[in-house]
């Protein structure tokens, strides 16, 4: 599960964002005719994605009106489709999100998959690494992200080691065990798949947490995003995905070896990972809502510090407005 992040949209290449009226408005609907809607993941299926893939085996979007596409994307990212009315729903992150407002482009997190920032710095045991202080003299494999080399300064800088001593490469596609037997010494992974993927093929594996060095990197990742003028426009149908997704997500808290079994089923590319697959489900169960009073809800003070540190580090340069980011408003009990 790579992060999707945000690079510098270009809507030039799709539309105009959000000016796409035929994307933004709601068709008329024959009477119990189901409403056509797309959802563009952030990556290739995975169990961040487990919610989503129940709702649709359960029937959980047609129950509320629902026939919705799934996609995975290609060389356009789920923030761009959305911001360009291509697609109504995506899946992405905060610091997406965060970025994308900076720059004036209307997207809006409407639900958190994950209460907490599961994410890290890991690397083959092999390699030495059991602290930030360890990536002196390493190289880091990215995926050219802004974010990606102040959140590496920052967590180096709790142990006063020094940042200019890291190699920074863009490794692209490939994953991170093929990349580690090559040239590099550490990566940004979610402990839940690629974590879990150290388990199931016995790699022993070190792990710095990005919570554990800096309270500002605990943000969503990921999180559903739609438009904000279709949110406007539309508010029916963004209330019917979101309370699907939610029956879905809550049903794979509830049942994480039956959802694991729909998840392989939905995306059968993950058959012959069948192992992980679980091993991840059950991970995540407990992270999906975790403190949260149910599913998906967002707490603006994440929002606000995660954008502290964006602004801090130079990734923005605007003042954000939490409340304009996301609402729970489609979440709510």
């Amino acid at each position: 599960m790579k992060k999707a992040i945000l690079f510098g949209v270009s809507c030039v290449l799709l539309t105009a964002c959000g000016n796409n009226s035929s994307s933004q408005k709601a068709p008329k609907q024959e009477k119990n005719e189901l409403k056509k809607v797309t959802l563009m993941l952030d990556w290739t299926p995975n169990t961040n994605h487990t919610g989503v893939y129940v709702a649709k085996a359960n029937g959980y979007f047609k129950k509320h009106g629902l026939d919705v596409t799934i996609k995975t994307p290609g060389d356009v990212t789920a923030d761009q489709l959305v911001a360009a009315g291509k697609a109504q729903f995506g899946i992405s992150a905060q610091e997406s999100v965060t970025q994308a407002r900076d720059e004036g482009i209307p997207v809006k997190s409407i639900g958190a998959i994950i209460q907490h920032n599961t994410s890290g710095f890991m690397s083959l045991k092999s390699k030495g690494i059991e602290s930030p202080k360890g990536f002196e003299g390493k190289t880091y494999g990215g995926f050219g992200a802004p974010i990606e080399e102040p959140i590496i300064d920052a967590v180096m800088e709790k142990e006063k080691a020094d940042p200019n001593k890291v190699k920074v490469v863009n490794m692209g596609n490939t994953d991170f065990f093929t990349a580690s037997k090559k040239n590099i010494d550490f990566a940004w992974v979610f402990y839940g798949w690629t974590g879990i993927e150290a388990e199931t093929r016995g790699e022993k594996v070190n792990m710095q947490y990005l919570v554990d060095y800096d309270k500002n990197l605990d943000y969503y990742t990921p999180l559903f995003i739609a438009n904000e003028k279709y949110i406007k426009s539309d508010k029916e149908t963004v209330r019917a995905f979101m309370q699907s997704v939610k029956e879905g997500y809550d049903y794979a808290i509830k049942e994480p070896k039956k959802s694991a079994d729909i998840l392989i089923k939905e995306a059968p590319e993950l058959k012959s990972k069948r192992e992980l697959v679980e091993k991840s489900q059950l991970y995540l169960k407990n992270k999906y809502q975790d403190d949260a009073s149910s599913w998906g809800i967002q707490d603006a003070a994440v929002w606000e510090n995660y954008a502290d540190f964006m602004k801090k580090n130079k990734v923005i340069k605007n003042e954000f407005k939490a409340d304009d980011a996301f609402t729970n408003e489609f979440v709510e009990e």
